[in-house]
């Protein structure tokens, strides 16, 4: 694993980002790269400095947080920091590893690490990884992730639409344990309730419309600026 954790802070309060500076002191899993009062200066040296990590706060002037996390580095992920529990859904959309409530407590806040490590942890061993096991009518199958066109959510079940097959192999799981599974460089999410196959995609239209398989599917808001980011190359 990944260790230690390099992180930045962004939170236009400095008695927060001292906080949080105090608690990444003393917590030898994470090494602080830099701290930011301003989420526009953040994005700009991100770009040429991307980190493993950061611990961002959502109501910023210029740019909030969630617009902020829609541009992040590829592999840099997110803990949101706020005082406003109505955001929480909304962080889990743009896949956020956690959400931190102010004030925050160290507890919560080495809580939230963990979580990261195990998630990078994670990561690692999936990238070595070329399948997975489905269970399917109480069996386990294993399937190549080259054989996976794209997934389908349907709340607490999803479908697997695998090359040359027609029916989809339908399973007990969530989407984000499906996300997690899969290596983050060919296959991404692209709206709530589809995961696709970046190198099975014949064609985007101007509406951002995916074609891919049998399946004309929507990027939405959520996800769009991640995947037009994957279409530019950047």
């Amino acid at each position: 694993m990944i260790s230690p954790l390099s992180c930045i802070i962004v939170d236009d309060e400095p008695l927060a980002v001292k906080l949080l500076e105090s608690y990444v002191a003393k917590t030898p899993q994470l090494q602080l790269e830099h701290s930011f009062t301003d989420s526009v200066e953040a994005l700009a040296w991100l770009k040429e400095h991307p980190v493993n990590l950061a611990f961002m706060d959502i109501q910023m002037p210029d740019m909030n947080g969630m617009e902020l996390s829609h541009m992040l580095p590829e592999g840099t992920k997110v803990i949101f920091t706020t005082a406003f529990k109505e955001y929480a859904f909304e962080s889990y959309e743009v896949s956020a590893l956690d959400f931190l409530l102010k004030p925050i407590r160290y507890n919560k806040f080495i809580a939230a690490v963990e979580k990261a490590e195990q998630w990078f942890s994670h990561s690692e061993l999936t990238a070595n990884k070329t399948s997975m096991f489905i269970r399917v009518d109480g069996e386990l199958r294993q399937v190549s992730f080259d054989q996976i066109v794209y997934v389908e959510g349907m709340k607490d079940y999803v479908r697997f639409h695998l090359e040359g097959e027609r029916i989809p192999l339908t399973t007990h799981m969530t989407m984000k344990t499906v996300e997690d599974a899969l290596p983050t460089d060919t296959f991404m999410r692209i709206n709530r309730s589809y995961i696709v196959r970046l190198d099975k995609i014949r064609t985007v239209d101007r509406n951002m419309c995916v074609y891919i398989g049998d399946e004309i599917i929507r990027v939405t808001e959520a996800y769009r600026d991640a995947f037009e980011r994957y279409c530019s190359g950047v």
